[in-house]
């Protein structure tokens, strides 16, 4: 399998591999992503289907660094020759220098996902083509998902005439209740939907899978 091709060069270079409850994460060297990612690519992974960064200051265990950003990996079946192996490769980034090559280059669907880290926790993905903020407005100060960011803040007022109660805000986050982000909680879309889309869009173009 591809997974086990993916956790040979992973061992072969000294990453640790953790896997639990069916689920493998792998440790990379933010000096080594731009290898990790072009030989990811070249054994069949390819789809970068989430990008999440994680502020663990609050965390009740000691971690390498404050911050981590995982990448899921997956090698789509049916589509490259991907036989659906799937991980997580997990990056620690410092919190005296919050900075990460950009994913772009060899996976574009990392374009949104980044600025969205960059925006919420001041993460900075160097080489990104276009690295601005994507939900906060430019004049606010600080991100929003850093451990230490203040709460009881005032209404963010948007340029539309929208604005958002740092409350309700907070409670359509957790999936509680929509309040003003109509958001309820749960995962984005998976990839294997997203295949199932792109394959019936393909199909009607008249286009091989």
């Amino acid at each position: 399998m591809r997974l086990d091709e993916a956790k040979t060069y992973a061992h072969d270079h000294g990453y640790a591999v953790e896997e639990a409850r069916g689920l493998v994460w792998m440790d990379v060297p933010a000096g080594e992503l731009d290898a990790f990612f072009e030989t990811m690519q070249a054994l069949g992974f390819n789809y970068l289907a989430n990008v999440i960064g994680i502020d663990y200051s609050a965390y009740p265990e000691a971690r390498p660094e404050r911050f981590a950003v995982l990448y899921e990996l997956v090698s789509i079946k049916g589509w490259k020759d991907g036989d659906g192996s799937r991980f997580f490769a997990r990056v620690w980034v410092s919190e005296r220098d919050p900075a990460l090559p950009s994913a772009v280059p060899f996976y574009e669907s990392a374009n949104f996902f980044e600025r969205e880290i960059f925006d919420l926790l001041g993460i900075k993905f160097e080489g990104h083509p276009d690295l601005r903020k994507i939900l906060t407005p430019e004049d606010l100060e600080g991100h929003p998902l850093r451990k230490d960011y203040p709460l009881g803040e005032t209404p963010t007022l948007f340029k539309d005439g929208r604005y958002i109660d740092p409350a309700s805000f907070r409670a359509g986050l957790a999936g509680g209740d929509p309040g003003l982000t109509g958001r309820r909680g749960g995962a984005r879309r998976g990839y294997a939907e997203i295949y199932e889309d792109v394959r019936r869009a393909q199909a009607a173009d008249g286009e091989d899978a």
